[in-house]
């Protein structure tokens, strides 16, 4: 009978088998504005692909993993006119897109509707652009699609009682799934973020969030990873372990063959993310934001094809296509 590692070191085997067959021996790289980043492979650039919040600093939910704090990594733009202001800047010093987000309202969106004329607007001076949503309906999945928008990202949650508990969201998992359903209608590109441990770095809803986005076959799916930030509800909590979020990405890749998948920016540092990416490129995966350096060179060892780009790893559907 096998023993727990011995199943672990199989399932591994069978993910990387399935990759390899759909998409070949060939992985990605990631390095966008969204945070400094250097190594002697890659590096990010301040204004190639950076960051913005319509919302600035503000988020209704005080969500006790984050609490806001992220979106003060991020330029504030809360008009139309500010975020094309800016995406001009953007243009003028060589940037060629941004991530547009921001908190949410208490009802779980975020409030992108007065900015997508504007966002069309900035799709005119020739950027990229991916919109991070919250919770949306088909109305402006419509209009996002109309605006030109490259692609939208959206997390997704397995867990009533997490969307509750964490998110303090008046919601549930159907939320999610029809947002989801107005997405693939649209016919836009989307891709569904499933944060790894955010159930206090347990394990809850994230396989259910997987089934959940399996359904509708989004253009790539991205797993992150809970980490604990200063002076939030959750400071103190320990992120899920390596192991765990490798067991996710293996039954995200026997849902999804032939759906690309992607280790997003947010997980632990340190030892953790050697760890984790080095497992995720023996798995398998597409693509890693940020990569430990010991996983582009687990990589090299292994014989793959190896790219980096200063792109939001949201668009590696792009690079394979193209690839």
């Amino acid at each position: 009978m096998n023993t727990g590692v011995e199943k672990f070191r199989e399932d591994i085997i069978r993910a990387r088998e399935i990759s390899w067959r759909h998409f070949g021996r060939r992985i990605w790289f990631y390095a966008p504005s969204f945070v400094h980043y250097k190594s002697q492979h890659l590096r990010s650039y301040p204004m190639l692909f950076p960051s913005i919040s319509v919302t600035g600093t503000y988020c209704a939910l005080d969500c006790k993993h984050c609490g806001g704090r992220i979106l003060n990594t991020m330029i504030p733009a809360q008009t139309p006119k500010r975020l094309i202001q800016i995406c001009k800047e953007i243009k003028e010093k060589g940037g060629v897109g941004c991530l547009i987000s921001g908190g949410c309202l208490p009802d779980g969106s975020v409030p992108i509707n007065k900015f997508i004329d504007a966002v069309a607007e900035v799709k005119r001076l020739g950027l990229k652009v991916v919109m991070h949503t919250g919770l949306i309906n088909h109305e402006i999945a419509r209009r996002l699609k109309e605006s030109g928008v490259d692609s939208v990202l959206i997390d997704i949650i397995g867990s009533d009682e997490t969307v509750r508990e964490i998110y303090h969201l008046n919601a549930s998992t159907k939320d999610y799934d029809e947002s989801l359903e107005a997405l693939s209608r649209a016919r836009i590109p989307f891709v569904p973020h499933v944060l790894v441990g955010l159930h206090y770095g347990k394990l809850r809803g994230e396989m259910n969030a997987l089934k959940m986005i399996a359904k509708y076959m989004p253009s790539s799916v991205i797993l992150i990873v809970f980490f604990p930030i200063k002076a939030t509800k959750m400071e103190s909590v320990k992120p899920p372990s390596p192991e765990d979020v490798i067991r996710v990405l293996v039954q995200a890749r026997l849902m999804m063959p032939s759906v690309p998948l992607v280790l997003g920016c947010a997980r632990p540092k340190g030892k953790h993310r050697v760890r984790t990416d080095c497992l995720a490129v023996e798995a398998g995966v597409n693509a890693i934001a940020f990569p430990a350096k010991e996983a582009i060179e687990r990589a090299e060892s292994m014989g793959l094809e190896v790219s980096f780009s200063p792109l939001c790893c949201s668009q590696i559907y792009e690079g394979i296509r193209e690839g």
